[in-house]
Order: C-alpha cells, then structure tokens, then sequence
C-alpha cells in the first residue's frame, strides 16, 4: 500500500509491510501483516477505509496476537496503544517506540513480561479518552507494575485518540512524555 490515508506518509507504510488484496473479504482494507518475536508471521489485521463491517478484520479468526511491532533495540519506555493505526500515526510523527495490543483485552502478565525481558522499563499507557479505554489502561497499569515496569497512564482526553493526532500535537505529547521521562 502506497497511499497516505489518514495523513500518514506511504514510507511508514511501507515499514508496516501494508498492503492491498483483492480477496472479497479484503477489498476496501488496508491488510498488515503482523509478526511474533521471532519473525514470524501469525496473522493479517485489514482494516476497512470506508464504514465497512467489520472495521478489522483478523486472519485466521482468533489467532493469538503478539504486542505489535516486536520491540528491537529500544531501552527505556515504550508507548503502549490500543490500536494499529494509533501506532503507525506515532511512529509516522516521530515516536517510534509505540506498540499496539490490538484491542484493551490483549494484554496480560506473560506479554508484559515479554517487554522486560527486550530491556524495557517502563510503559507509557495511552488508551482512548472514553470511560473503557481509561479502565482498561488502569488495569494494565497495574499488571505492568507487578512485573516491576515503571507504568504511567497517560490520558488524551476525552473523544481523542493517538491515531487523530496532527504532527505538532505529537511533538506536544513528545515533550509532555520526556518532561517528566519515566526511564
């Protein structure tokens, strides 16, 4: 894929290996191919550019998913999103140390301490504004702090997202995360 659909550069796509197919079940999405820590890839995630239903669709149905992209060489803090295109729109901004957990109920002890063991010490949480994404991101906060992660959860406020954000209001948040660094 090639595009810039949400004002986010085709470079950045090409880093995610996005692409387009024209299978029924895909036309319309953009389909990434999402690996495990050893490479390997363990499912596809479309994500429908229009209103089609459902918005994501994953292949095969129900297959486990890692923390997304893999953590390589990062020390210090990673930037936990809820979704894809919450991560790519950071890292196309300029903060490559954002994962996606695919949703608030992907994320447990045993992926957590997975980001431990590459070297990280602490999780910036940044979960949508809404009442659900602000429960979960206090669940998880707790998780990570019981593996001896330094945790913050950081809210956008409400009806705002990661993956909204302008170039400018990510250097905002850039500033307002290393301010007060958790590494």
């Amino acid at each position: 894929y090639v595009g810039n659909w949400r004002d986010i550069r085709p470079e950045t796509y090409r880093k995610f290996e996005a692409f387009q197919h024209p299978a029924p079940d895909y036309v319309g999405r953009i389909v990434f191919p999402i690996r495990d820590i050893a490479g390997r890839i363990v499912a596809f995630q479309g994500r429908h550019t229009a209103d089609g239903r459902p918005k994501y669709k994953f292949t095969p149905p129900g297959a486990k998913l890692p923390l997304f992209p893999v953590v390589e060489f990062i020390q210090g803090s990673v930037i936990l999103v809820e979704g894809i295109f919450d991560m790519i729109n950071l890292h196309d901004k300029g903060l490559s140390n954002a994962i996606c957990c695919f949703g608030t109920n992907n994320v447990d002890k045993d992926k957590l301490s997975i980001l431990k063991m590459q070297n990280i010490t602490g999780v910036d949480i940044i979960f949508d504004g809404d009442e659900a994404g602000q429960k979960a991101a206090e669940n998880i906060k707790g998780l990570a702090e019981a593996i001896g992660l330094i945790t913050r959860n950081v809210n956008l406020g409400q009806n705002i997202d990661p993956g909204s954000l302008g170039k400018q209001q990510v250097q905002n948040l850039r500033e307002r995360l290393y301010e007060s660094s958790i590494n």
